[in-house]
């Protein structure tokens, strides 16, 4: 069917309208449009981007609307609007024309990269007027959403109902089962989708310094340890960012013939919310140290003044002398899958303390089944994550789960190695050996913050709590240096 306009048709209202036609928004809308049951309404504030979407994908079930009333007035009750704009001042501006021309019970859906908070905030605000909004986190980029993203969404359960079915219509598959699902109210999508950026910052991190300690130690062409990355994806490393590593390493530079990796500056860009991630993680007091230090590379990699500045600072005198290198790209691979296995369980911690802050009930092993398919850190070792949240919902650490703990106890000599190894030759691994230190952190028995807590109490009276007694205390630095009760101080 062609596609037309409202005042060519009245009868046939749509299920789903788009706000937002650039390249995310137009390929989500293309996604809708040629699933079954689905009718798709589309507005732009540029109309030339509407026609151009229309004289583009004529086979599309599309309504196209030139202003906010014509695009209400297409859509069915309860009206449901996907807004696809840049996040901020764009998307509250969205928000405020449609709550003008929608009425309670509809549903508007913020489907961009938002800050959680502001989700919040906009659901709280939208509610009042009684309408619907929905904060959902959508993952895989152009393809995902043109081919079929992972999406999660917050909001009610009443938008839930209508919103639902529509989501699952375009949302990826995995083992037969659409990567979406209710993650819980307010801003619980875009902090879910927040985290897993978050996730996909180390996971990239760790795959750069994988290939970074093969190329120095190894000496292999890009297109050799192409050829690794391709074999690691055949095993319990496979994953989307594997195997388009793979891709990455042999593209060839149509300029020079060069390796295409090596014409590319060394200077990582990052959009945010790496940095949410981190941000968020500190105000939860949870500790993301894998996390943080992939976002903190990016933001050393394009500090180029400060590089340039240090180049001739002194490094170690060792040369990276590989003996078997074999034996060493096997132990990068088991180093990396650890480390990988700790980004995730520090990704998880954080949504538990997330849920618990913002009184979110959030599906843990749901949230790694959504993850499995159409998401960039689609990777086979989530079903293990699935299973592992339905063996034990209250899992404290996903480290603690048997599957995990026994891949860690094969990987951590390899793990050990290969970060001894960085730091005798002086090349930069801190996702590696962050992750490395948050695992022995984990499980020290003892950790010296003991000392940190009588340092704080010598300088500031903040107290500290006894190994052999109940309460809190504080000791008198200097005279008698006797201990008293923190609450008989006051």
């Amino acid at each position: 069917m062609r596609s037309m306009s409202v005042a060519e048709t009245t009868e046939a209202q749509a299920n789903i309208g788009v706000v937002g036609l650039a390249v995310m928004g137009s390929n989500l809308a293309r996604n809708l449009a040629s699933r079954e049951g689905n009718r798709v309404a589309v507005y732009n504030r540029s109309w030339e981007k509407t026609e151009a979407l229309l004289e583009e994908h004529p086979e599309a079930d599309f309504v196209a609307a030139k202003d906010y009333k014509e695009f209400a007035a297409s859509l069915q009750r309860p009206r449901t609007a996907l807004i696809m704009v840049k996040a901020g001042a764009a998307t509250d501006a969205v928000i405020t024309e449609l709550t003008e021309v929608f009425e309670p019970g509809d549903i508007i859906v913020d489907g961009g990269n938002a800050l959680f908070t502001d989700t919040i905030r906009r659901e709280a605000t939208v509610r009042e007027t009684g309408i619907n909004f929905v904060g959902a986190g959508i993952s895989g980029g152009e393809e995902g959403a043109l081919k079929g993203p992972s999406i999660m969404p917050g909001g009610s359960a009443e938008a839930w109902e209508t919103l639902g079915p529509i989501l699952k219509s375009i949302a990826a598959v995995a083992d037969g089962e659409p990567c979406v699902t209710h993650i819980g109210t307010d801003g619980a999508g875009h902090f879910v989708k927040m985290v897993h950026n978050g996730i996909e910052y180390a996971d990239m991190q760790l795959i750069a310094e994988a290939y970074d300690l093969i190329r120095r130690g190894t000496g292999k062409s890009t297109d050799e340890i192409a050829d690794i990355f391709e074999e690691w994806n055949k095993g319990e490393l496979e994953s989307y960012l594997i195997e388009i590593t793979a891709e990455v390493l042999r593209q060839k530079d149509a300029k020079t013939g060069q390796p295409l990796v090596d014409v590319i500056r060394d200077e990582a860009g990052a959009k945010g919310t790496g940095a949410w991630t981190v941000q968020t993680a500190l105000d939860l007091g949870v500790p993301v140290s894998g996390i943080a230090e992939a976002v903190f590379a990016r933001s050393l990699s394009s500090s180029r003044a400060s590089r340039n500045a240090a180049a001739n600072l002194p490094g170690p005198d060792e040369e990276f002398d590989v003996a078997d290198p074999d034996a060493f790209i096997e132990d990068v691979r088991l180093a990396l899958f650890a480390s990988k296995i700790v980004a995730y369980s520090q990704g998880f911690d954080e949504i538990v303390a997330g849920a618990i802050q913002y009184d979110w009930d959030i599906n843990l092993g749901e949230v790694a089944r959504i993850w499995k398919a159409g998401c960039i850190i689609r990777a086979q070792f989530l079903g293990r994550i699935t299973q592992a949240y339905l063996d034990d919902p209250k899992l404290g650490s996903l480290l603690t789960a048997p599957y995990f703990t026994d891949a860690i106890a094969k990987a951590q000599a390899s793990w050990r190695r290969v970060v001894v190894a960085a730091a005798r030759t002086g090349i930069p691994s801190p996702a590696f050996s962050s992750s490395l230190a948050y695992y022995d952190g984990l499980r020290a028995e003892r950790l010296p913050a003991a000392l940190i807590q009588g340092q704080r109490d010598f300088f500031g009276a903040h107290t500290y709590k006894r190994m052999d007694a109940d309460g809190t205390f504080h000791t008198l630095w200097s005279g008698d240096r006797s201990e008293v009760h923190a609450e008989d101080l006051h």
